[in-house]
């Protein structure tokens, strides 16, 4: 477990220097790259041509719409966002070169745009834009056959294997790949099972496994997981529900809805299970308003916001807070932040990073962080994440935090005291030097045991506080200061290669629970 910790944290630090929105929209471009050399050779449905004029209509519709929508509800122009979409629909929709074919693919490229403001909940879209466009359209299709439908021709063997590498990029980055691996198992399981009765009720004998592998490589389910299902806009906060959705989406999706001709298998599947989202938890555009800045140590800047609309969180989770800004780089607008406040502690809300100020060059949203003045507003497009103490009370916990990932635990930490809850917790808090503890009178309050590995002896220690006298954080150090361990509920937060770093000390633990992130 711990190896296995490793290798997905030093993954996720490699991905993680771009945004999300920025790798999506990379791994959708450079899959219809690839489908345009295999058009070539015959290997994918649509021709050469074909690819190419109607991701042109898709671009400029998708862009166009956005972008007049954007303008008229004062929201900042999210070009990924629309480039995403007219990628999406490219793989979805039948290409053509025909007019009224490409009337078609503008009308759903401008309903999918125009979904987003439309059918959404206090400025969060609730459908996965690009299925709402496919479905209308195969809808219209019943009445005006020439317009087209939606095709899944990205379905093939020939793109099997882009599909899976570049959507493997994404689900590492959107940590999805248990989420979407839920949805592909049940999808394929029930096609095969559909499948294998409709041959029988033909009296017609078949091998499963000769029925497993067309359908797993000639299906859409690879891509509708990958770049679809993983979208966190229209998913569920908490991992259980997102894997409720996946499987709901996954029996529908692999039992396709005849509709005369037609089939709204994969677009049903997903609408219905973006609904079913939708109902565990409302999604919606948080407005907050900074009410100061403060710095708990040399390199850590501390916001407090007041938030003027609804929002509930559990202790550990994070937040997605958008800096609308010209000109952003790669890692784009929008940035997930561990939440350093309590529930208890709302309407008041907090978070801490790194400043960054001796990191050359600063990023452009760290640009435009350190411009944000108290009295303007900003908003968080959501809460998310599983990173959260067991229910029981009586089960021991170690919290190992590296820097700055200590927030999450201050989190828990006040959220225990304002509770009155009695836990066996053990802090062990790396930093680089005594100056870099941050939150010291928020864990010391808490009456958690804390161990202090840094390269100086931090001065004034409580009484349940210990220096490690500057051991070496790995097993044989972790298991002399934390004899127990193996008794333990182990959670680790902090940059993705610390983490990749320390996890294996951590094998001993009875579970291994980790919060990554990779700076901003």
């Amino acid at each position: 477990m711990g190896t296995l910790t490793a290798v997905w944290n030093r993954v996720f630090a490699v991905l993680g220097r771009m945004s999300m929105y920025r790798l999506v929209y990379l791994a959708l471009a450079a899959l219809a790259v690839v489908a345009l050399l295999l058009s070539f050779f015959g290997l994918v449905g649509p021709g050469p041509l074909e690819l190419v004029v109607t991701l042109l209509v898709l671009a400029a519709v998708c862009v166009g719409v956005d972008a007049a929508a954007q303008r008229v509800m004062h929201l900042p122009w999210r070009l990924e966002s629309s480039l995403i979409t007219a990628h999406i629909l490219l793989f979805v929709l039948r290409p053509t070169l025909d007019l009224v074919g490409l009337a078609g693919i503008a009308l759903a490229a401008a309903v999918a745009s125009l979904s987003k403001y439309v059918l959404a909940w206090r400025g969060r879209h609730i459908f996965n834009p690009a299925a709402v466009g496919a479905t209308v359209v195969t809808l219209l299709s019943l009445v005006w056959p020439g317009l087209g439908s939606s095709a899944w021709w990205v379905g093939t063997p020939a793109l099997a294997a882009p599909v899976i590498v570049l959507g493997l990029a994404v689900l590492v980055r959107t940590e999805k790949l248990r989420v979407v691996a839920v949805f592909l198992v049940i999808a394929v399981g029930v096609a095969v099972f559909r499948t294998a009765a409709q041959y029988q009720a033909a009296g017609l004998e078949v091998e499963v496994l000769d029925m497993l592998w067309p359908i797993l490589w000639s299906s859409p389910f690879l891509f509708l997981g990958a770049f679809m299902l993983s979208e966190p806009l229209t998913l569920p906060p908490r991992r259980w529900q997102q894997l409720t959705v996946a499987a709901v989406v996954g029996v529908l999706a692999g039992w396709p809805l005849p509709i005369g001709d037609i089939t709204l298998g994969q677009e049903r599947a997903l609408l219905v299970g973006n609904l079913i989202a939708f109902a565990f938890a409302v999604r919606t555009a948080v407005r907050l308003t900074l009410v100061s800045r403060a710095e708990p140590t040399p390199t850590v800047e501390e916001l407090t916001f007041r938030v003027h609309d609804r929002l509930a969180f559990l202790p550990g989770q994070y937040l997605e807070l958008e800096v609308p800004h010209r000109h952003p780089d790669a890692r784009g607008t929008r940035r997930e932040f561990s939440i350093a406040s309590a529930p208890e502690d709302l309407p008041l809300l907090k978070v801490a990073f790194k400043d960054g100020k001796s990191t050359k060059p600063l990023s452009s949203y760290k640009k435009a962080l350190a411009q944000v003045a108290p009295g303007d507003d900003l908003a968080i497009t959501g809460v998310w994440g599983d990173f959260l103490l067991p229910k029981r009370d009586a089960a021991p916990i170690l919290m190992v935090a590296a820097g700055i990932g200590v927030t999450p635990f201050v989190s828990q930490l006040r959220h225990v005291r304002a509770a009155g809850l009695d836990r066996d917790i053990v802090l062990v808090y790396v930093a680089s030097d005594a100056s870099e503890l941050a939150f010291r009178d928020e864990i010391e309050a808490s009456g958690a045991h804390v161990v202090v590995f840094t390269r100086d002896r931090p001065a004034h220690l409580p009484e349940h506080w210990q220096w490690a006298r500057g051991v070496r954080l790995d097993a044989d150090g972790l298991l002399r200061v934390v004899p127990d361990i193996g008794s333990r509920h182990a959670y680790i937060s902090g940059p993705a290669g610390l983490i990749a770093e320390l996890a294996p000390a951590l094998e001993r633990a009875r579970s291994i629970t980790t919060d990554a992130f990779s700076g901003y």
